[in-house]
């Protein structure tokens, strides 16, 4: 499973492989910025893991994900290499 900012990316790359292209200034800039929102992308995804957690601890369930939302994220979001 990707991320939308994962498939965002990908479909640029496809699109617009220039703006990858690290042997400019531009490119380095865009995947600069790339690795920015995607890490906000991926805080984004921990702070909801660990709010559903709370939610379930809350609701005393008694089965819950017992994960962390990092590894949370790694197994359900690999990050395919280009």
């Amino acid at each position: 499973m990707k991320t939308a900012m994962q498939e965002l990316f990908s479909q640029l790359e496809i699109e617009h492989p220039n703006l990858f292209n690290t042997n400019t200034l531009e490119g380095r800039k865009f995947i600069n910025d790339y690795y920015k929102f995607f890490e906000l992308e991926k805080q984004q995804i921990y702070n909801a893991f660990y709010r559903g957690i709370q939610d379930e601890q809350l609701r005393f369930l008694t089965t819950y994900d017992r994960r962390t939302p990092e590894q949370y994220y790694n197994e359900t979001f690999k990050l395919e290499t280009v």
